[in-house]
C-alpha cells in the first residue's frame, strides 16, 4: 500500500484525467464539497498530491471541473432517453427513469451532484453555472413538448414552458426522494406515472377539477 501511494507522487504513467474525474465525482457525492479534504481527492482519485495540483489545481478549481463533466454526461444520457423513444409519453418516462437511475447509481452515494451537492456550494460561478444548467434542461423538454405539437401528440394550446418545468421539477423530486433513501423500484413507478400526469391537457385538468 505505502509503495503504491510512493509510486504516485508524480504522474502515473498512464494517467487518465477521465477516470480521475469520475473517481473525484464519487469522492464529493460520497462527502459534500465542503466536507471532502485534499487527502481525501488524493486517496479516492489514486494520484498523488502533486499530480493533483498540477493537473486539476486547488479543491474548488477540481470541483468546478468535476461538475461540469458530470454535467455534460449526465445531460447527453438525458437528452438520448428523451429523444430516442419515438411516443412522447416514453420519452418523458425515460427522461424520468434516467433521473432515477442515475441517483440510485450502485457504487455511489445517491442523489446528484448537481442537486444534492453543488446548491450548497457558496460559490457564484457554481451558482451560475446551476442556474444554466437547469435553464438548458427546461429548453430540452420544451423542445419535445414541441416536437409532440407538431407531431399531434399534443395540442397545439398544450402549456409546453409550464409543463417544461414541472417535468424538471419532478426529475429533481425524485432524486431528492432517492437521497432520502426511498428505494428505486418505487421510484421507477412513480416516474412512469409522473410521465402520464404531465401530459394532461389543460381541458382535462379542468373538466376534472369541474366533476
Amino acid at each position: 500500500m505505502f509503495q503504491n501511494t510512493t509510486r504516485l507522487r508524480g504522474r502515473p504513467r498512464n494517467f487518465d484525467e477521465t477516470d480521475a474525474l469520475e473517481k473525484a465525482t464519487k469522492v464529493f457525492r460520497s462527502k459534500g464539497y465542503d466536507g471532502v479534504t485534499i487527502d481525501d481527492l488524493v486517496a479516492g482519485m489514486g494520484v498523488g498530491r502533486p499530480t493533483l495540483y498540477s493537473v486539476f489545481g486547488d479543491k474548488r478549481t477540481l470541483f468546478l471541473r468535476v461538475l461540469r463533466a458530470y454535467a455534460e454526461k449526465k445531460g447527453a444520457r438525458a437528452a438520448k432517453a428523451l429523444f430516442s423513444p419515438p411516443a412522447l409519453q416514453d420519452s418523458l418516462a425515460g427522461f424520468l427513469r434516467h433521473a432515477v437511475e442515475a441517483a440510485t447509481e450502485e457504487g455511489s452515494a445517491p442523489g446528484c451532484l448537481l442537486l444534492c451537492v453543488a446548491p450548497l456550494v457558496d460559490d457564484a460561478e457554481v451558482r451560475q453555472f446551476l442556474k444554466d444548467a437547469v435553464a438548458g434542461g427546461v429548453a430540452l423538454v420544451e423542445r419535445r413538448f414541441s416536437d409532440g405539437v407538431s407531431s399531434g401528440e399534443i395540442p397545439s394550446d398544450f402549456p409546453v414552458a409550464a409543463r417544461a418545468t414541472q417535468v424538471l421539477d419532478l426529475s429533481r423530486g425524485l432524486t431528492m426522494r432517492a437521497q432520502m433513501g426511498v428505494p428505486r423500484k418505487t421510484l421507477l413507478n412513480d416516474a412512469a406515472e409522473a410521465a402520464e400526469l404531465v401530459l394532461l391537457s389543460r381541458h382535462s385538468t379542468t373538466r376534472a377539477s369541474e366533476k
